[in-house]
């Protein structure tokens, strides 16, 4: 049956959040210890035998997750990390806060993730470290990367905010490299409404994180407020403020062990806009590539351009009169004013980010979303298609 057209309203995101984390939040409300305790810790430990690593470091967000992860390399000023341009800023930002330089890399015109061929054009002596994005959900080419990475003595710090629980050659994110930052924020396929966790097997790089991310103190207020606890603590670091708190950790519990139904659930979404929109030839469909799954924390249709008469910024205004929401992700970074200032970029530098930037739609995908709403977006992306074809 064909939906009536504007009878439904699909926003870009809605959160999937339910009786059970109100109840969590309820429970430390009510246990007095709102910080970061022992929700905290056991939401550690159980990210990490998910993940199936030795620690995982739960910090305020990915940002911070990414920016403790190159505090534990040593980054220095002068340095060069490569990272993809079509990314968030938080991916570059957290290189400029060293003083560094984020080099950026072209994007493959399929997975839209880095290229590994334009990145290997780009070490330089002063490059210190990769940031491999997984973009939309779908991982990088790992094994090419970790090769590029062992040839020049490169670290690998994988910016995962897409990707729980994507898998590479049967091998989870978070156990591929020596560090690894998720994201929890509010529209990902986990969420604590904000925060981060870093994963690593690296003894020395988990005891450091741990201290730094809370002032670079010895002792937290858990280790010295709670039973059995003393006041004394040493400041050994100039740490940071970048924990999670119990709050949020009862949230991020909750959603972990949901987190595979989850992830079923967004997929069966996203092979059902695939059947659909494949029948188009307007429409460029996400491709996984076969030795990979993705978490499709994004959804990413491309519009065949020279097939229609309307561009992608007309595609979405017409997509939000009916009441559709959708985003586009990302303008890539060397587009944007603060990155040409500062490093020199322009237009015209990464031709293949620029062609699928411009072509590029997020639409919704998101596990409380109904069949009712999926077939409404299929009706509303596929009529708008074929109005608009040449």
């Amino acid at each position: 049956m064909t939906p009536v057209l504007n009878a439904i309203k699909v926003p870009f995101h809605r959160a999937s959040l339910g009786e059970e984390e109100i109840e969590a939040v309820s429970e430390v409300l009510r246990s007095g210890w709102l910080t970061m305790g022992a929700k905290t810790f056991e939401f550690e430990r159980r990210f990490a035998e998910y993940i199936g690593v030795k620690y995982a470091i739960a910090v305020s967000s990915c940002t911070a997750a990414l920016h403790l992860s190159l505090e534990a390399i040593e980054l220095q000023v002068g340095d060069e990390v490569l990272l993809p341009t079509t990314t968030f800023t938080a991916t570059a930002e957290v290189v400029a806060y060293f003083g560094a330089k984020p080099v950026f890399v072209d994007i493959d015109p399929i997975t839209m993730n880095m290229s590994v061929a334009d990145a290997k054009n780009r070490v330089t002596s002063r490059t210190r470290a990769i940031i491999p994005v997984h973009f939309a959900g779908q991982p990088c080419d790992m094994s090419s990367l970790r090769d590029l990475a062992d040839n020049h003595e490169l670290h690998v710090v994988e910016d995962a905010a897409h990707a729980l629980p994507s898998t590479y050659k049967g091998h989870r994110v978070g156990t591929l490299s020596e560090l690894t930052a998720f994201s929890f924020y509010a529209t990902k396929t986990l969420t604590t409404g904000e925060g981060g966790m870093i994963t690593t097997n690296n003894d020395a790089f988990a005891k450091r994180m741990q201290m730094v991310r809370l002032h670079g103190i010895s002792r937290g207020a858990w280790n010295r407020d709670g039973a059995g606890g003393s006041w004394r603590y040493e400041v050994q670091e100039a740490g940071y403020k970048y924990n999670l708190t119990d709050l949020q950790s009862a949230i991020g519990l909750v959603q972990l062990a949901k987190c595979n139904e989850m992830s079923c659930k967004r997929q069966r979404i996203a092979e059902e806009y695939n059947r659909a929109f494949a029948k188009l030839n307007l429409l460029q469909t996400p491709e996984v590539l076969p030795d990979r799954q993705s978490s499709w924390h994004l959804y990413v249709l491309r519009l065949y351009l020279d097939r229609l008469r309307i561009g992608r910024d007309r595609f979405i205004e017409e997509l939000g009169q009916r009441g559709i929401g959708a985003s586009v992700h990302f303008i890539p970074l060397h587009l944007q004013p603060y990155y040409q200032k500062q490093f020199g970029y322009k237009f015209g530098d990464y031709p293949q980010a620029e062609h699928e930037y411009s072509r590029c739609i997020s639409l919704p995908i998101y596990p409380g979303m109904s069949d009712e709403e999926v077939d409404y977006v299929v009706h509303v992306v596929s009529d708008i298609a074929q109005q608009w074809t040449r």
